[in-house]
């Protein structure tokens, strides 16, 4: 069996460790410029392109006899809430809010924005209506929605979306409408 001389384990260690440094260097490299990309968008690249909804401002107008739902009434109103966006929907030109506002209804439904959307283009498969809710502090309470879908060219829809915090507790809303086309 040969002897190792120092000058052969030096050059064997030199080795590993130009491996270790390769392998090192590979794993910053396959960790860093993924990392690095995350943040980058169409809109943070600087191509113009809107990456997400334009939401417009609401102001909530609580009237004084407004009660809390009953246990009863919450339930309902959380059965029929919408809470969940849909896939595949995006910012499209065609679909625009005509008006909105805050209802409170003296039912199940509580505290509601309520509004209209119209397409002025083509036929949309999906249209959705995301409304945010905010308190005094300006701090985000929730996100409600309302769907429906096949609006037509020309045609509106008469939406209404169930908050489900506390009259008391929302200052503000804002609103989108986002779909998916056909």
């Amino acid at each position: 069996m040969a002897k190792m001389t120092s000058s052969s384990t030096s050059s064997r260690r030199d080795g590993k460790n130009r491996t270790a440094t390769r392998r090192r260097l590979l794993a910053a490299l396959g960790v860093g410029v993924p990392t690095s990309l995350a943040g980058c968008t169409d809109a943070g690249l600087g191509l113009g392109v809107e990456t997400g909804p334009t939401y417009e401002d609401g102001t909530i107008d609580v009237p004084d006899d407004a009660e809390e739902r009953s246990v009863e009434e919450m339930a309902t109103a959380e059965a029929l809430a919408e809470l969940e966006s849909q896939e595949g929907v995006t910012p499209l030109e065609r679909l625009s809010i005509v008006d909105h506002e805050y209802i409170f209804e003296d039912d199940f439904r509580g505290s509601t924005v309520q509004g209209t959307v119209e397409n002025t283009d083509e036929r949309v498969e999906l249209a959705e209506v995301r409304v945010r809710v905010y308190n005094d502090d300006d701090e985000q309470l929730g996100h409600y929605l309302d769907i429906t879908g096949d609006l037509d060219q020309g045609g509106k829809w008469a939406f209404e979306v169930i908050l489900l915090e506390s009259p008391d507790d929302i200052a503000s809303y804002d609103i989108a409408v986002i779909g998916t086309p056909t």
